[in-house]
């Protein structure tokens, strides 16, 4: 993402860094690997939809559930120009704590849970899902690959590309 380093951002449509061609690229190549998608969904935000264009996937269904965590008032400001309090809250727990009109990662893993769920419920065959990093960490905890305490440590490579079970 073309963001300053040490810029908080979730669900701010953010404008595409200079390295999304090639970045895009690896990834396309990735999933050419894998089987023909029989349905493809991506999260609304840019940063998802132009990488699923770029793959050759132009019009995937697109659900906000598969947004990037809500950093609420937080967004787009630098962590060290940030001045709530609850910032200080939420470094010693993310998990449980709020950022100011955003969401926790508590609340992220059970909204991304609930559009897993619904999805593997509606869906047959192949599905390729267009998201975000902390969207695969949640998949990563509902899949069981990994514990919701853990999940931060499986923060995913930009470009990386998960697949599992639904």
């Amino acid at each position: 993402m073309a963001v300053p380093p040490g810029t908080c951002y979730g669900q701010t449509d953010v404008p595409l860094a200079e390295t999304f061609l090639s970045e895009a690229a690896r990834v396309k190549e990735k999933i050419e690997q894998l089987p023909q998608p029989d349905v493809v969904i991506s999260s609304p935000l840019t940063r998802a939809t132009r990488l699923a264009a770029y793959c050759g996937f132009d019009n995937p269904i697109l659900e906000p559930r598969l947004k990037e965590i809500s950093m609420g008032d937080w967004e787009m400001q630098r962590f060290d120009e940030i001045a709530d309090p609850r910032l200080g809250e939420w470094y010693e727990n993310f998990l449980k704590v709020t950022p100011t009109n955003g969401e926790s990662y508590e609340d992220l893993q059970r909204r991304v849970s609930a559009c897993l769920d619904e999805i593997a419920q509606t869906y047959e065959g192949h599905v390729m899902i267009f998201c975000h990093g902390g969207i695969l960490m949640s998949a990563k905890v509902w899949a069981g690959i990994c514990d919701i305490n853990e999940s931060l440590k499986a923060l995913p490579d930009y470009g990386e590309v998960l697949s599992i079970e639904l």
